[in-house]
């Protein structure tokens, strides 16, 4: 199994923030297949151009702001639903392949797939005589 650390707040990787609002950790699962490691982080209210996915010594950063809408002509009498920034970071394996990660958004849904590194093909090494 190839191993992903999770952290939720800017604190556990290092940083501070200075953001104004709420600052929501996405939910997250995690799946593994014989190639790569998948994440699904739901991150509704947000738009693919909107969001950040950076990659920076193993540390894989998500970040996006999710915007309340409602329709035109009516007024919030509740709201669940709370606008804000998206923050959740993962420390990855030394196995994933960093250059091939890709991320895509759909319904709200955003899945980063990650490819594990293939191994090394067993090579013959040629052994020359030193006189």
């Amino acid at each position: 199994m190839t191993e992903v650390t999770s952290s939720s707040r800017a604190s556990e990787t290092g940083a501070e923030s200075t953001r104004n609002g709420p600052v929501f950790a996405p939910v997250a699962d995690i799946f593994e297949t014989k190639d790569a490691l998948v994440i699904s982080l739901e991150m509704p209210g947000c738009d693919a151009g909107g969001l950040g996915v950076t990659l920076d010594k193993r540390v894989l950063t998500i970040t996006g702001r999710s915007h309340a809408t409602k329709p035109e002509g009516y007024a919030p009498t509740h709201r669940d639903y709370r606008e804000g920034d998206y923050q959740r970071a993962f420390t990855l394996s030394e196995a994933i392949d960093g250059d091939k990660i890709e991320a895509e958004l759909k319904e709200g849904l955003l899945r980063i797939t990650m490819p594990k590194l293939q191994p090394a093909p067993a090579k013959s090494i040629a052994v020359k005589a030193v006189e």
